[in-house]
């Protein structure tokens, strides 16, 4: 592992940042914990690389209020550029002049 930074996923979207960082308390220094609300996922930053390991190879798989977490090395996120982006034919406008459906417009 590179990093100390660590994705945590599949628990409750009633889980604290409180409640992460005293759940991997135990395996290291916790230097950051954010909570995506209302999506079940975060990130813990561990003080180090080592302690990091440490707390995934103890903690992946384990139960965490009735859930099974699942806990990985935290991947950069993406550029704009390789998300893909315009919206153009996915969902908005197509090319054929009418709705997302395929239908063609009155006006």
């Amino acid at each position: 592992m590179q990093s100390g930074k660590l994705y945590v996923g599949n628990f409750t979207y009633a889980t604290t940042k409180e409640q992460l960082q005293e759940l991997f308390a135990s395996h290291g220094t916790v230097q950051n914990v954010t909570v995506i609300e209302g999506k079940g996922f975060g990130f813990v930053e561990m003080a180090s690389a080592q302690e990091a390991e440490a707390a995934k190879a103890a903690l992946d798989g384990k139960d965490f209020g009735g859930r099974t977490l699942k806990i990985d090395e935290a991947r950069p996120p993406k550029s704009r550029d390789e998300r893909g982006g315009g919206g153009f034919g996915r969902g908005g406008f197509n090319r054929g002049g009418g709705n997302s459906r395929g239908f063609q417009s009155r006006y």
